[in-house]
């Protein structure tokens, strides 16, 4: 039998509860070290550290909050601004055929941090769906996630907001 690793998930896996609120933490540090990739107003877009694909990010309010109602109109606003820069820049920096975009709203719904909404925007290929995830587990992503985080970055001081 193959052995398929993926050592990068256990600490995922052994992460238990985690005290305080990354969407409240990370911001706080320097934008390399906790995968910041563009900061706006209101809002700020990060890596997510367990990704789904190559260029998964989350956006995030910096309002503490789980849920959407309790935002500003500004800050709902800025949401689907950073989401347009970040599907922009993805499409620079990877050429993806698709994305998904949504939020996981609830423990229930699948929320890992369910008081503090935030968004998961991933880029789709077709084929990226493989046997790894089913049968093993595994997701296969071809570029380190630092490597990810700077081309996005590099990508979004040259991209210009739509109005």
């Amino acid at each position: 039998m193959e052995r398929l690793w993926a050592p990068w998930r256990m600490q995922y896996i052994d992460r238990g509860e985690t005290e305080g609120c990354i969407f409240c933490d990370k911001p706080r540090l320097a934008d390399s070290e906790a995968l910041i990739v563009h900061r706006a107003q209101h809002t700020f877009v990060m890596m997510n550290a367990f990704p789904y694909n190559n260029g998964h990010v989350l956006i995030a309010p910096y309002k503490h909050t789980s849920s959407i109602g309790d935002l500003s109109r500004d800050e709902r606003l800025e949401i689907m601004d950073m989401l347009d820069l970040c599907i922009q820049t993805l499409k620079l920096t990877a050429n993806p055929e698709g994305y998904n975009f949504g939020a996981n709203l609830g423990r229930v719904a699948g929320a890992g941090v369910a008081e503090h909404v935030h968004f998961h925007l991933v880029p789709r290929w077709n084929g990226d769906t493989n046997f790894m995830p089913v049968v093993a587990d595994t997701k296969v992503l071809p570029e380190a996630l630092q490597t990810v985080c700077d081309k996005l970055r590099e990508a979004l001081k040259r991209s210009k907001p739509q109005s």
